[in-house]
């Protein structure tokens, strides 16, 4: 019996998606509830599972196509089906496999393993740039005259393969990053301000409780549990970085939904910190721990990446000394983190070697003014130095 691969309702704003690699390919065998195919929406990565047992017989779309929202987009035969499914080929249909010969000119179009298909997606590289292993086809290459002319002077010779181009759709994901980042140049009036701040008192605590730690809580104490509870105690004194603007009105919300940036090797996700007030150091750490785990294998939910009423993002996890973060709308503002770099400064009046980190706040001056941005900065900076006075909440 045929059964049609169709997309499924995802999320109420989502109405297409894109094909992000093939996981099986037509004549192979699937299991009821696993991957068949990997999909990308403007906000997240996820996994369609075949709906029955049985082969994949047929597929419509090719990797980086899009479809919309249920759309067909594969045949399967039932596994207790008799028949196989008679349907003419279309331009998106794969080939089964074939023995490549031997010797002879190369094959435009190679047979190539699903395990091997998802290679090229996870390092971007095209499937032709894999190299096959086993025994090697012969084939002639053709030269041009040009090539077989002997130049009339001595040039530096450049391999075609060297100059070559390649044109690849724009993600989902990346197209809706994008959107959203013009659309905050456009619509905000984004300022940065900057500070920095002595890490030595936190490293300090990390590495005295870090071990009990660990072991009560199976999860690392990192930077970014004092962070997220520094910067909802600074929040809660500025409550502007936690407002935004609907229409005329300021909308100021008593609660603190922490959006964490994490890349995803796809494209960078916010997953949010729902209620993070009230959470405890172990609670915030294990979340952020699960996000990132979850981001890489696509696992993460739509729920989990809407909302948020304010961001922190850490370049300094990728090495970035300082940068300039663009607030993600509607929110207010977004915490930069940056590298912890041994820096000399002035401590009692001797010149002395400390970790130091950069931090900057974009905000929306239309609702935050340069004085509140940077008491905010002054606060984290004071929470972080002394991370007693969270505790105190003083």
């Amino acid at each position: 019996m045929a059964i049609e691969l169709k997309i499924p309702t995802i999320g109420e704003s989502i109405t297409e998606v894109q094909i992000v690699d093939w996981l099986k390919s037509p004549g192979e065998t699937v299991h009821q509830d696993e991957p068949i195919v990997s999909l990308e929406t403007e906000k997240t990565l996820l996994d369609l599972p075949a709906p029955v047992s049985g082969v994949l017989v047929r597929t419509l779309k090719k990797r980086g196509e899009t479809a919309k929202i249920g759309e067909v987009i594969a045949y399967l035969e039932e596994a207790t089906a008799s028949k196989e499914l008679a349907a003419p080929a279309s331009p998106g249909t794969t080939p089964t496999s074939k023995p490549m010969p031997l010797s002879g000119p190369m094959p435009d179009t190679m047979p190539v393993m699903p395990a091997v298909r998802r290679l090229p997606t996870e390092h971007r590289l095209g499937v032709e740039k894999v190299m096959p292993t086993g025994p090697e086809p012969v084939h002639t290459i053709e030269t041009t005259r040009a090539e077989e002319t002997t130049p009339s002077r001595p040039a530096p010779h450049v391999a075609i393969s060297e100059r070559e181009e390649e044109a690849v759709p724009m993600s989902l994901l990346r197209r809706r990053v994008a959107e959203r980042l013009v659309q905050a140049q456009q619509t905000a009036a984004l300022l940065t301000t900057f500070n920095e701040i002595d890490m030595t008192a936190v490293m300090a605590l990390r590495q005295a409780h870090q071990e009990v730690f660990q072991q009560r809580h199976k999860v690392k104490l990192g930077l970014m549990s004092f962070f997220v509870r520094a910067n909802i105690a600074a929040l809660k004194l500025i409550p502007e970085l936690n407002a935004e603007i609907r229409g005329t009105d300021i909308v100021y919300r008593h609660y603190y939904d922490i959006g964490i940036a994490i890349g995803s090797g796809r494209g960078l996700v916010v997953p949010v910190l729902r209620n993070a007030e009230r959470l405890g150091f172990a609670e915030i750490e294990t979340a952020i721990a699960d996000f990132g785990l979850r981001a890489q294998a696509n696992q993460l939910t739509l729920e989990e990446l809407q909302g948020g009423t304010f961001t922190i993002s850490n370049g300094g996890v990728y090495g970035s000394l300082l940068s300039t973060p663009i607030v993600n709308p509607p929110q207010s503002g977004i915490l930069g983190l940056h590298a912890i770099q041994d820096r000399p400064v002035a401590h009692d009046g001797q010149v002395v070697i400390r970790p130091m980190m950069y931090i900057a706040l974009t905000y929306d001056h239309r609702i935050v003014d340069g004085r509140e941005a940077v008491t905010f900065l002054k606060h984290i900076t004071a929470y972080i130095e002394d991370p007693a006075r969270m505790l105190l909440e003083i």
